[in-house]
């Protein structure tokens, strides 16, 4: 039994009074109709919500099923670009009338399924079908760039898309786009950024040799003379990968490093950051500024690539210290 299994309670295993009076002292709190947490104190992940409502449908349904789309690829581990706001589940029957706002039901299991933490789940390759067909294209596009990156066979997810009616078009292009050598999902939104802005498609991981060592460009246009990055900011803050990182040598090696890929390239990577999500249009205009006037003339929007979303943001936990819940023995 996991941690988040031990601190997960399913209301119909415990007296209706307590529960009641735990919520009210806030030493628990409502995941979701019947079932309540400890809550989580300090933690920055923004899927932790999600994954506690997936762990309580789990637990509430009888019938046999398994998690998929989304739900499933937060199971494998993906970092979404967005914290799903429903669990989808699929079971033998389909969904009935009074069902939950908050589960997405389809209906028949799959021949094939896997399980992981305990909960079952689609397989890699069903997982990602399942959502290049039906997220925004670039939710999909983060779930297949992962997924590529670990293994799945792409010639096999295309075989499954075959048998699909809706979203074929698009799922067939991302499936194309997918590249395993990125660190989804900030990589894969700058990709996305500029394949939309209608730019030629990267390279991806470029290795660039200089006199201060090998060292690899986030997305590299060589042909063109363009360079770009994402930079996490929070690698710059000491004690960001555990006591003793220095964030302030981190700067300092960062520097040396851009400076020697500009010195063997004779071009600079432009370098994005978080916040520039909040303006992917300002972003691919700085791109088109760095390209021949030919190619900035060419560049036409993706029919196919709607605008990104902005990021989920992740959530930190309240600091104050919260009473024990203990149940009665």
């Amino acid at each position: 039994m996991s941690d988040d299994d031990r601190t997960l309670l399913i209301a119909r295993h415990h007296d209706p009074a307590e529960l009641r009076r735990a919520t009210a002292a806030r030493e628990i709190e409502r995941v979701r109709r019947g079932a309540y947490r400890v809550p989580r104190a300090g933690t920055r992940d923004p899927h932790a919500h999600a994954r506690d409502h997936l762990a309580a449908v789990h637990r509430q349904l009888d019938a046999d099923h398994v998690f998929s789309h989304e739900s499933a690829a937060m199971v494998w581990g993906v970092p979404l670009w967005e914290t799903p706001s429903t669990t989808h589940v699929l079971q033998r029957s389909g969904a009935s009338s009074r069902s939950a706002r908050d589960i997405v039901r389809r209906r028949g299991l799959p021949e094939r399924w896997v399980q992981r933490e305990g909960l079952p789940i689609t397989n890699l390759t069903r997982t990602v079908v399942d959502c290049v067909t039906t997220m925004h294209p670039l939710g999909g596009l983060v779930v297949a760039d992962w997924a590529l990156g670990r293994g799945l066979d792409r010639a096999e997810a295309v075989r499954l898309l075959a048998g699909r009616r809706r979203g074929v078009r698009r799922a067939r292009l991302l499936l194309d786009l997918a590249e395993g050598q990125v660190d989804p999902p900030w990589e894969t939104w700058l990709r996305y950024v500029a394949v939309r802005a209608g730019l030629p498609r990267p390279r991806t991981q470029l290795r660039v040799d200089t006199r201060a060592g090998r060292f690899f460009v986030d997305v590299a246009w060589q042909d063109h003379g363009v360079l770009a990055e994402f930079d996490g900011r929070i690698k710059y803050r000491d004690g960001a990968f555990g006591p003793g990182y220095d964030a302030e040598q981190a700067l300092f090696d960062e520097k040396v490093r851009e400076d020697a890929i500009t010195e063997r390239l004779g071009v600079r990577p432009l370098r994005f950051v978080a916040r520039d999500a909040r303006n992917p249009d300002g972003v691919a205009r700085r791109l088109l500024a760095r390209f021949p006037a030919d190619v900035r003339r060419a560049a036409r929007i993706h029919p196919l690539l709607p605008p990104p979303p902005p990021p989920s943001r992740a959530q930190s936990g309240s600091s104050r210290s919260r009473r024990q819940f203990k149940l009665p023995q």
